[in-house]
């Protein structure tokens, strides 16, 4: 299976969403593909955000050589679940979508997950490092739920 995770400009939300679920889905064994994408081309080619690269690293989540890349069509064909960080971002890939089969790939990260809370997760980028770290811990959370749902269903 391959998951892709997408934010606007994949320096942020997606990278650290990329990294924990990568690591949560090897503990558990499961040999799925992971990779981010963001919907603009501005950072493509950078590395991602230090306070996410920071982060991370405090978490045990290494994503410091992942380079930021837009979002292409063609990722409808190459992923099984396409994972938006928030509203704006799943709105604009369900806009992309050319066939229900695609649209059907595209989920809210959060939804997906089945978290109570909100359907966003907060893009840190003009907050504080502490904006970072929570939401750090909320797509830790959210992402345990997916793998146990992964797990479940064995999608």
């Amino acid at each position: 299976m391959n998951i892709l995770m997408v934010c606007i400009g994949n320096i942020c939300r997606s990278p650290l969403a990329e990294g924990i679920l990568k690591d949560k889905l090897h503990k558990a064994g499961l040999n799925y593909f992971v990779d981010s994408a963001g919907m603009i081309n501005y950072h493509a080619g950078e590395n991602p955000d230090h306070r996410s690269i920071e982060v991370g690293k405090q978490n045990g989540i290494d994503i410091s050589k992942q380079i930021a890349r837009q979002f292409r069509k063609n990722d409808f064909e190459n992923f099984d679940l396409i994972f938006a960080m928030d509203n704006s971002v799943y709105d604009e890939l369900i806009f992309l979508a050319i066939s229900p089969q695609h649209k059907s790939k595209v989920h809210l990260f959060l939804n997906f997950a089945e978290w109570n809370l909100s359907s966003e997760v907060p893009d840190p980028y003009y907050g504080t490092r502490k904006n970072f770290e929570e939401v750090f811990n909320l797509l830790n959370k959210a992402s345990d739920n997916v793998v146990k749902k992964l797990l479940k269903k064995n999608i």
